[in-house]
């Protein structure tokens, strides 16, 4: 089946300009990989190539600023058995990890809690401070 659909797709005028590029950018990651010191393999990573220029997505700025200080070298050993490389941009863009970015949990306050901010807002003139705590308790009491 994949040589099949791998078949059907090159065979097909536009799909086959898609195919051959995927192709490239494969093997400009793959080279990229190779080249790229041991400590941004896993934190960048070739997005993209047009017109001698190769596109690197990195993790962070630190490392994006290091491949931009080292990108004449990585052009150089880029174009060795590959396409030509002229440019390298760097863009930050960081991989999304599904479970990275997970909301906190509310926790509710205990009896106890809300017993000693309701007195400490009594206590309190009237001002920004208070208005916080007062707003406080009055969501904890509706997650009740």
């Amino acid at each position: 089946m994949t040589n099949g659909l791998e078949h059907y797709l090159d065979n097909d005028a536009a799909a086959g300009r898609v195919m051959a590029h995927a192709r490239l950018l494969l093997k400009l990651a793959r080279r990229f990989e190779a080249v790229a010191p041991a400590a941004f393999r896993h934190a960048a990573r070739v997005a993209n190539y047009k017109s001698g220029k190769v596109v690197i997505h990195a993790d962070n700025g630190a490392v994006a600023a290091k491949i931009r200080q080292m990108s004449r070298r990585l052009c150089d050993e880029l174009s060795k058995g590959g396409p030509e490389c002229n440019d390298i941009e760097v863009k930050v863009q960081p991989r999304q990890i599904p479970c990275q970015s997970m909301s906190s949990l509310q926790k509710p306050l205990s009896a106890r809690a809300c017993g000693v901010l309701r007195s400490t807002s009594e206590n309190l003139p009237k001002g920004p401070l208070r208005d916080a705590l007062e707003t406080l308790l009055e969501r904890v009491a509706r997650q009740e």
